[in-house]
């Protein structure tokens, strides 16, 4: 079975940077997504990210464009997500997971396998 492992977590201040690595146990496919999502105490998990095995194709919510970067390196199975200038609104668990089938990459229940996630905290 596929394990994903989410690092990189940590507290930092406002406008700060964290850069989260997700590890897949497994080789993962060039044609499937890995994305990023986020969910704060009693929220719903919210998308952050997602890119293509290609590299050729990715997703931002709107709230994380310009601020966020997600990127592949497939030798080493992993995908990371840059996230700079940081703010307290962006505090939560955050999830990778691995979209195989068809299905919205945004959408989290288009999502086949999920880490168990790392805790990012922003102080203001």
């Amino acid at each position: 079975q596929v394990q994903l492992v989410e690092s990189g977590g940590g507290l930092v201040q406002a406008g700060g940077s964290l850069r989260l690595s997700c590890a897949a146990s497994a080789v993962t496919s060039m044609y499937y997504y890995m994305g990023w999502f986020r969910q704060a105490p009693g929220k719903e998990r919210e998308f952050v990210a997602a890119i293509r095995g290609t590299g050729t194709n990715t997703d931002y919510a709107d709230s994380v464009k310009g601020r966020f970067t997600i990127s592949r390196d497939n030798t080493k199975n992993t995908v990371y997500l840059q996230m700079s200038s940081l703010k307290p609104e962006d505090s939560a668990v955050y999830y990778c997971g691995i979209k195989v089938g068809v299905g919205t990459s945004s959408n989290p229940s288009s999502y086949n396998y999920w880490g168990q996630g790392t805790q990012v905290t922003v102080s203001s």
